[in-house]
């Protein structure tokens, strides 16, 4: 039997071999063993040290512009290997092929984003932070809001279920600000990264110190933060709320990011009848984001809202749609969605639709599917599911339970903006809900009563539908995060990222020595 590869730590500037038992990430259509992880005996803590002292000044010695430039080099070395990118994404994440280059692409995008925006930043390393300020009569005595890069180092921990657009995505950011970084990736999924660090390193188009990749478990990777460090994790609300309690981050104020749950609705407007053009490209959201990476995207829709005089239109509609999608191993040509990721995560979709299903009516799929071109019993495949609630009822578990994979809730409702903005109210926070009508008033109406709770809302109607490419894609210009159950944090939006990575300082003083500061 050949031994498998060992997907190693890149640390301190080099490649280590952690020890201790192999966690062995799997192809989640078929089963196979891919490679072994092994994520003991390493040094978290001389690793910190590296990027903080190695990376970190690196890094800052580079304008704006230069940093632009080095995250252009790493989009170049990265789209000249897509297409082994995104093989490894087929065969370690379940995805498609089309679902593949939805993380792999996004992320080559979201580099490309910064890169772009570095170039326009320019041949600085200090911006300024809105206009200056006159403090006396005298206008020489004035203040000014600067921001620099922190001198810490960037813990990122990544989900599973985009390796690709979730490394690139925070590191990004990060490295733009001037911040080096230490990605921890989710073991189940790691291949993709893994591969991606090894592109980076032979192309050697970062210095020595920006980059870090920890394979394996976080160990006491957190408990040597310091305080000018940073954490930006994305997973479950209760990983999140325990970091935010570790006491190296209570004791050091560390910074931290999180992007958790989120109970994301779509809602149909009543102007909106069935056939028209809105109609159909809400329906085609829905069905996209039920399916596309067997729903395994923090963005996707999972509570359908439909006016009660349509909804059994709509559910006929949407369950004709799901009755033609082919659910198999993905790297098969005709195959619509492939399985989700691990068999712990298949095991806690079931339990989800079980629950969902006390609450309302089982209307479309079991959970279990003979997947094609897999050998019976194997892979981690389910049938997409939809449930439907009566119109009026509590169903309290559709509004608290996030079921992370290829699950909807039609929720009916009496077609007012009130009532449907309290019911998607109902999630506590979330990343995206959209809002699905031609009717701008309507619109206007369950926008202001849904976004304090949301981090983007998306305005769905037929004037963007050839352009826009929905809801579920998280652009690197607006802003990705959400209050309450989403986490509370905020990655991207352009320029407001950085903001996370860098230190806002007030100066005050002579006008031309702040200005000359500021050059």
């Amino acid at each position: 039997m050949t031994e498998r590869r060992i997907l190693q730590s890149y640390l301190g500037g080099r490649w280590i071999s952690g020890t201790g038992p192999a966690h062995t990430p799997v192809n989640p259509a078929t089963e196979e063993p891919l490679a072994d992880v092994r994520g003991e005996g390493l040094d978290r803590a001389g690793a910190l040290d590296h990027a903080r002292t190695v990376g970190g000044p690196a890094l800052r010695a580079l304008t704006f512009a230069q940093r632009g430039a080095m995250l252009r080099a790493v989009t170049d070395a990265l789209q000249a290997h897509r297409n082994e990118l995104l093989d490894l994404a087929v065969a370690n994440g379940g995805n498609t092929r089309s679902d593949a280059k939805f993380d792999v692409d996004g992320a080559i995008f979201t580099l490309a984003a910064y890169a772009d925006l570095g170039k326009g930043l320019g041949e600085v390393k200090v911006l300024a932070d809105g206009e200056g300020i006159p403090l006396a009569r005298s206008p020489r005595f004035h203040g000014q809001h600067i921001m620099v890069p922190r001198t810490g180092v960037a813990v990122h921990v990544n989900a599973f279920n985009f390796p690709a657009w979730g490394l690139a995505e925070k590191a990004a950011v990060a490295l733009l600000a001037g911040m080096p970084v230490l990605s921890k990736p989710a073991t189940s999924s790691a291949l993709v990264a893994h591969r991606m660090l090894e592109i980076l390193t032979e192309a050697k188009v970062l210095p020595d110190g920006a980059l870090s990749l920890l394979m394996g478990g976080a160990g006491d990777l957190l408990a040597h933060l310091g305080p000018f460090d940073v954490v930006a994790f994305t997973g479950s609300s209760d990983t999140g709320e325990t970091i935010r309690g570790l006491p190296s981050v209570i004791e050091n104020s560390v910074r931290v990011n999180v992007e958790a749950d989120s109970l994301n609705a779509a809602v149909l407007g009543p102007d909106v009848a069935a056939g028209d053009e809105t109609y159909e490209y809400f329906l085609k959201d829905v069905l996209r984001d039920m399916t596309q990476k067997a729903g395994q995207k923090c963005t996707a829709i999972r509570r359908v809202l439909v006016p009660a005089d349509r909804a059994d239109r709509f559910r006929d509609d949407l369950v004709g749609r799901l009755q033609g999608i082919t659910v198999g191993n993905p790297a098969l040509e005709g195959v619509r969605m492939g399985p989700v990721a691990t068999a712990s995560q298949l095991a806690y979709v079931r339990a989800g639709v079980a629950l969902l299903a006390r609450h309302g009516l089982l209307v479309f799929g079991r959970g279990e599917v003979q997947a094609v071109g897999v050998p019976p019993g194997k892979g981690f495949f389910t049938t997409p599911v939809l449930i439907e609630v009566e119109s009026g009822a509590s169903a309290p578990a559709v509004h608290s339970r996030e079921v992370f994979g290829p699950v909807a809730t039609l929720v009916p409702y009496s077609g007012a903006a009130a009532e449907a903005a309290e019911l998607i109210g109902r999630g506590r926070g979330g990343l995206v809900s959209s809002v699905y009508s031609e009717d701008t008033a309507f619109t206007a109406e369950v926008v202001l009563g849904i976004a304090p709770c949301h981090g983007r809302v998306f305005l769905g109607s037929a004037k963007i539908a050839e352009a826009s490419p929905g809801p579920g894609t998280v652009l690197p210009m607006l802003v990705h995060g959400g209050p309450g159950r989403a986490g509370g944090g905020e990655e991207l939006g352009g320029l407001r990222g950085l903001s996370f990575y860098m230190q806002r300082v007030a100066l005050e003083g002579s006008r031309p020595v702040i200005e000359k500061i500021l050059k």
